[in-house]
């Protein structure tokens, strides 16, 4: 068996594959090998294409991963896995991360999670996927047995499984990724199947609604194959006889998918989800180009298939800005013009108040792109540009490999799965931040235009009505603040990660101060926009709060909300009996905006660990910077509350 051609059909083919895999082998210390890695990545590859190209990345020398996103991964389950990294670490590196897999024991997972002496705790993961076989889990029940019964046995089966889940967390820390799959069994009954409680099929229908309920409730994630194979096909991903002979549940033949549905979500608890859907107008968003056909020529909408194709593609886009992902236009068009569609068309979905950033005039994408990644203060790893031409596709990836470009067929009505299935967008949390979030990057463009007619920056500091609320980490605040801590780069003093669970023991220990600041201000809400952690420790007879984690929005960059902070954690820690604070900046490939922060705020040096430097703040006798248009809403209790 083959993975069918769709199956990475978002992802463009590399004609000169073998020639690129040898060179790439060959001189396997290049300067330029994980870039080269990571473009091959990027492109359509089969299963032993995948594995020759992980075997190759692995041979890598350490010094080219320097300052890459990196995670521990330990798979546990019932079947045959170790197949499945090579396809695993390729996904990963597709959107640069590395990945480390180990791999458990053959149907050791209760064992390795149970007992205290089993490796699982020394090899310290940050991710564990659990990968069971759902027939491993169902209960043996007389097919007679009662409607009551079954929900008994059900119930008593899915308890067993939250409380490994439970016991996983506590010896390692990890996040946990529970794997569903569908019963890979026939039928007993046919399509009376689910309507007998007792059979398989609807006791594993039942198993599944009850893991689903508590992963919700637990905050353990979801690898839903059960969705995914319902689009792939279940028998393009396992084979009954590889199941039987090898206990293989997913085929060799289809870990580069696999690999990509794991990739996906790792890559999204590191942050490394995009954040911008860049869109082109003619032939992308409608039919036709606006310039020639005019506003009634132009295919959109009911009466025919094309056109209702396009308004699904809004739709489906649509979706997507609600739940988050900034929408941004780079097209080829008079401005006025392309934005008259948004405007007048009775048939358009989006509108243009869902476009954060409108790029229409007759420069080339990569330089709209350069400056859609600047006005929206995001990386241009952020990006994907989506755009029915090939030949513009082709520019972006050569002039600019960093911004995600898929293939987009011919046919319209293939866009929204090409979109759906390329899983740019994997999410791992949703917070009513991130439902928020075009009005907050609109907000932000209304406050620059407002700086831009200000003459002042005192007075437009004045006029934006700022308010800092600071709380400690809350239990309602931890996907918000995990989602922060892992995605932010530029202005993060040392870009520690933390999963979920890490991030809970963080708040619960009476060691560490932690602090989640929201900006509110006249034009909105900016939701919680800063995170400090720190440790308190003993520095040579001192008490001292050793600043962990210090990272901010770029959006609120210039509005004096730095200084507003420290001047909380200061007066916060000297309730606490702290008079020192310590501060390290650990430099990484995006984060030398803030090489200077420290001392901008009045730290003084305090030597140098390796790459990073220390820094030291007295507060006996420091003058602590102000912030005179930064009101505060401390919730800080029962802590003394500082002066604003």
């Amino acid at each position: 068996m083959i993975l069918p051609a769709h199956a990475l059909h978002w992802l463009p083919p590399c004609p000169d594959l073998d020639r690129r895999l040898a060179a790439l082998k060959a001189d396997h210390g290049r300067a330029d090998g994980l870039a080269e890695a990571m473009a091959l990545a990027n492109t359509r590859l089969d299963f032993l294409q995948t594995r020759r190209l992980d075997g190759i990345v692995q041979k890598l020398p350490e010094e080219v991963w320097s300052g890459r996103p990196r995670l521990r991964v330990t798979l546990l389950g019932t079947g045959t896995m170790e197949h499945l990294p090579p396809g695993i670490r390729v996904a990963a590196l597709r959107r640069g991360l590395r990945v480390d897999c180990a791999v458990s024991g053959y149907g050791q997972w209760r064992q390795d999670i149970l007992d205290p002496g089993s490796p699982l705790a020394a090899a310290k993961p940050d991710v564990l996927l659990l990968a069971v076989d759902p027939a491993e889990l169902l209960p043996e029940l007389p097919l007679s047995a009662s409607a009551e019964d079954a929900a008994q046995a059900v119930e008593a089966v899915a308890e067993e499984v939250v409380g490994l889940w439970r016991r996983a967390r506590e010896r390692t820390g990890a996040a946990i990724i529970h794997q569903a799959m569908p019963l890979n069994e026939p039928a007993t009954f046919g399509h009376l199947e689910r309507l007998v409680p007792a059979s398989r099929g609807a006791l594993a229908a039942a198993l599944d609604a009850k893991l689903v309920e508590a992963a919700a409730r637990e905050r353990v994630l979801l690898l839903d194959l059960r969705t995914a194979l319902a689009e792939i096909g279940a028998r393009e991903v396992g084979d009954l006889r590889l199941w039987h002979h090898a206990k293989q549940a997913i085929s060799p033949a289809a870990t580069p998918w696999y690999g990509e549905q794991v990739g996906r979500i790792l890559a999204a608890l590191r942050g490394l989800s995009k954040k911008v859907l860049v869109l082109d107008l003619d032939n992308t968003l409608w039919g036709g180009v606006i310039g020639d056909d005019g506003l009634a020529g132009i295919v959109l909408g009911q009466g025919s298939a094309t056109g209702e194709a396009f308004v699904a593609f809004q739709r489906h886009v649509h979706r997507l800005s609600r739940r988050g992902v900034v929408l941004a236009v780079s097209s080829k068009n008079n401005l006025d013009t392309a934005e008259a569609v948004f405007r007048d068309h009775p048939e358009m979905v989006l509108r243009r108040e869902d476009i954060a950033a409108f790029e229409a005039n007759w420069e080339d994408k990569p330089s709209a792109l350069r400056r859609i990644a600047r006005d929206l203060e995001l990386g241009i790893d952020s990006l994907v540009f989506f755009d029915d031409n090939p030949a513009e596709r082709e520019l972006v990836r050569r002039t600019l490999p960093e911004v995600a470009v898929p293939e987009v067929p011919d046919a319209p009505e293939l866009y929204v799965q090409t979109l759906a299935d390329a899983g740019y967008f994997e999410a791992v949390a949703f917070t009513v931040d991130d439902a928020k979030r075009t009005d907050q990057y609109r907000a932000n463009a209304e406050r620059k235009q407002m700086a831009a007619g200000s003459t002042d920056m005192d007075g437009f500091l004045r006029d934006l009505g700022m308010v800092l609320e600071v709380r400690r980490f809350t239990p309602v605040d931890l996907p918000r603040i995990t989602q922060l801590i892992n995605k932010t780069n530029q202005f993060n003093l040392t870009t520690r990660r933390y999963t979920e669970p890490e991030v809970q023991e963080l708040a619960a220990d009476a060691q560490v101060l932690a602090y989640a600041a929201r900006l509110r201000d006249r034009f909105g809400d900016n939701g919680i926009i800063a995170i400090i952690i720190g440790r308190r420790i003993d520095a040579g007879g001192r008490p001292a709060l050793d600043l962990d984690t210090w990272l901010m929005s770029c959006r609120v960059l210039g509005r004096t909300v730095e200084q507003a902070m420290l001047r909380v954690v200061a007066e916060d820690a000297r309730v606490h009996g702290i008079g020192l604070l310590l501060g390290t900046y650990l430099p990484s490939p995006k984060n030398g905006m803030v090489r200077e922060h420290y001392p901008r705020l009045g730290f003084a040096p305090d030597g140098d660990e390796g790459e990073a430097t220390r820094w030291r703040l007295d507060l006996e006798a420091a003058d602590l910077p102000t912030a005179p248009h930064v009101a505060l809403d401390l919730h800080l209790t029962p802590q003394q509350r500082p002066e604003a």
